[in-house]
């Protein structure tokens, strides 16, 4: 009997076996293949091999080196947000200061009153600058009213008149003072038109209320600097034998800017 050969599968079978014996299965052999051998690399393949594990553990650390720069530069960011706040909050600083310096070395004008020499019962509205910078008085405006109290009066200084300014100019040095206004007894028969009037002003039923605002300036301030503003409100009590002047008012009539 041949031997078969590799690779091949061999049935073997008596085509001329009779008898019981011939029912019995066939004996079948297979024979499989190897499998071959895996070629080896060539020198082309190692050097893409060996290329390509270069280029991923340069692209690997270009990578890393990518994200510690960013995060240097996140850094630097907020460093510099840091120091750019630090910087606004200095000049920020700067600017108070230097205003409340500009504040003190301004002008303020603030109002008072004195008795009026040689006239009876007569009292002076003064103008005086307490600042530490002359003052040019631009202009002032007055109203004389009376009412029974003063929550008869508009919420707002109302006047009648237009500001007028100084024929000449006014100049107030640091503590200078000058007369704004004055009234007295003779005063009253002017804003007291009727006899029953003036009576309900002595008996107190009825006051008589001045007030009025001076505007100026800073002679060292720049032309386009904004002027200033004193408001000032007074009361005249008046008897009949005495007067007197008392300041006061709501902060409406008492403003300083």
């Amino acid at each position: 009997m041949p031997m078969p050969q590799p690779g091949l599968s061999v049935t073997s079978q008596n085509a001329n076996c009779v008898g019981p014996e011939c029912d019995q299965p066939t004996p079948h052999i297979s024979i499989a293949t190897p499998a071959p051998a895996p070629a080896p690399w060539t020198w082309q393949q190692s050097v893409a091999w060996g290329a390509n594990l270069v280029l991923v553990v340069l692209g690997y650390i270009a990578i890393m080196m990518g994200l510690s720069l960013l995060r240097k530069i996140e850094r630097q960011t907020e460093y510099a947000e840091t120091a750019a706040q630090a910087a606004a909050d200095a000049a920020n600083a700067a600017l108070v200061q230097a205003q409340v310096m500009a504040r003190a070395e301004r002008p303020w004008v603030l109002m008072s009153v004195r008795p009026a020499q040689n006239v009876e019962g007569g009292f002076a509205i003064l103008a005086t600058n307490r600042g530490r910078s002359p003052a040019l008085i631009l202009s002032t405006v007055d109203e004389i009213v009376s009412a029974v109290d003063e929550s008869q009066l508009a919420p707002e200084p109302e006047f009648r008149n237009e500001p007028v300014a100084p024929s000449d100019p006014m100049i107030l040095l640091p503590g200078e003072a000058t007369e704004i206004l004055s009234f007295s007894r003779a005063d009253v028969q002017r804003v007291c038109e009727t006899e029953e009037r003036m009576k309900r002003v002595e008996k107190w039923e009825e006051k008589i209320f001045l007030y009025g605002k001076v505007v100026y300036c800073d002679l060292s301030a720049p032309d386009h600097a904004p002027a200033h503003e004193s408001s000032w409100f007074a009361w005249y009590i008046h008897g009949r034998q005495k007067s007197g002047m008392v300041m006061g008012g709501r902060p409406a009539y008492n403003r300083h800017s």
